[in-house]
Formats: C-alpha cells, structure tokens, sequence
C-alpha cells in the first residue's frame, strides 16, 4: 500500500491551506483599505476588519452577522440607518454564498411557512427604525438582543417541541420585524428551529434561505420608508466595498462549519446567541 502522508508532506496541508488563506484576505483588506484611504475613507478602515472578524464568527452557524457587526459598527458609524443597511447589503451577500454551498440541504417544504410570516413583519420593523430616534433604537434593539439571549439561561427541553404551521408563521413575523429593525431577521426563526430538535444541516436548510429571503426586502423597505431629509443615509459605493471583506469571512466560516458535529454546533449556536444578546450593551 503506498503512504499518501508524509510527516511534513501532505499532513501540513490543511495548515499551509490556512496561512495562505489567511495571507491572501489579509492582502485583501490592505489593497482595498488603502485604495479606500486615496478616495479619503479612512474611517472605512477599521470597520472593514469588523466586518471580516463577524462574518467569519457569523458563519460558522449561519446567522447573528448583524448582531456581531452591529455591535462593532455602532461604535464608528454615527448613523443607525446607514450601518443596519451596511450589515443587511453584508449579509445578503454573506447568505448568497452559504445558502448556495448549502442548496442541497434546504427544506423546500417548511421554509414557505416562515417566508409568509415574514413578510408583514419586515415593513412593521423597517418602520420602526426609520422613526425611533437614535437613543430609543439602541434601547429596542439591546433589549430584543438580551431579550435572544437570555433563553439560553433555561435549560433546553428534553423532547423537540411540535409546534405546527401557526407556531412557524409566529416565528417568521418576529424574525421578519427584527430584519427591518436591525437587519437581523434569523433571531426567532433560529430558535425555534433548534426547539424543533433538528440537526444542524436541517436548521441551516431553513433559517439560512430565509435570512436571504428577509434582508433583501428590508433594505428596500428602509429606503421607501425613511424621511427625506440631506442627511438621509443612502445607498452608494462606500456601502458596497464591505462586501469582500464579509464573503471572505463567509468562506473561513463555512469551512469551519463542515467539520462540526452536531453536538459542537449546538454548542456554538448557543454561544453565540450569548453573544449576541450581550454584545450592543458595551
């Protein structure tokens, strides 16, 4: 039998695959921070980085990119409604990409479900965000995102729940008002997939589309909706140039993701919910 694995042949493969990897991202973020920097973006600097640090964390379960980002964000983007619409063009492009290495695992039949859900839920929430004033948006949204997180303090049922078509539409709505409110539309529908009992791919297979599915609808609905004013927040191309910087987070994430159990990925579902519960309170 011929040996395939050489001590320091073939067995360093997956560790050379990852500096070059990580090599070539690095190099990413510093040709396209410093071609920001000739444009006069300097502040876009920082939170390109912010941007890959949530993407990659983000998508290792497929979802909380916004929680995670917005956390960050918020801290150099004085603008809520601009930096919600960085993370939602972000995380379209971030599910683009997983829902597309993950075609095989979606569930064609519950998803719909959630969709219909979702719809009257997004206008509601983009409503809200365009209409709050600042200080009272920060406070909706830590207190939903701690509101997320502390469910994971109660001890997780013994027996999968079998809640039916309603119970799913219930969970749509809200995870379609969390998308306008804070371009983070996975929140319910993540948890209620895992009271469900299913395994990771089948969780994945559902909440993953739907995420796509929501934040297209929520960008639009928080351009119709917000007051025109000369300080509106507006789509343009500093907007777009994040988007390398989240699928290269997107692509370290997703090959994290394939190596877990199922065990390790309730694990790291239910850190992360932790996570991002807490994380806008700093």
């Amino acid at each position: 039998m011929k040996q395939v694995v050489t001590n320091d042949g073939v067995a360093n493969a997956p560790a050379m695959n990852t500096l070059v990897a990580g090599a070539l991202i690095a190099s990413l973020l510093m040709v396209e921070g410093a071609m920001l920097s000739l444009h006069g973006q300097w502040s876009t600097v920082a939170p390109l980085a912010m941007v890959l640090l949530a993407s990659t964390v983000s998508s290792i379960i497929g979802f909380a990119f916004s929680a995670l980002c917005g956390a960050l964000l918020f801290h150099v983007i004085d603008n809520p409604v601009y930096a919600v619409q960085v993370m939602i063009v972000c995380s379209i492009a971030i599910q683009i990409y997983c829902v597309a290495n993950l075609w095989h695992s979606i569930d064609w039949r519950s998803l719909p479900v959630f969709l219909i859900g979702g719809l009257p839920g997004v206008p509601l929430g983009a409503w809200l965000l365009t209409h709050l004033q600042t200080g009272a948006y920060r406070g909706v949204l830590d207190g939903l995102l701690v509101a997320y997180g502390a469910w994971l303090l109660l001890k997780r049922p013994t027996r999968p729940l079998r809640g039916g078509p309603l119970a799913d539409l219930c969970a749509g709505f809200l995870g379609g008002l969390t998308g306008g409110l804070a371009g983070f539309p996975g929140a319910s529908v993540t948890i209620w997939c895992a009271l469900k009992g299913w395994d990771k791919a089948h969780q994945r297979g559902v909440y993953q589309p739907f995420i796509l599915c929501m934040q297209p609808m929520s960008l639009l609905a928080i351009q119709l909706m917000q007051p025109s004013s000369p300080t509106m927040a507006r789509l343009d191309w500093q907007t777009f140039a994040f988007i390398p910087a989240a699928l290269a987070g997107a692509w370290l994430g997703l090959g994290i993701f394939k190596r877990l159990s199922d065990r390790q990925f309730e694990f790291a579902v239910n850190l992360l919910l932790v996570l991002s519960g807490i994380s806008l309170a700093f």
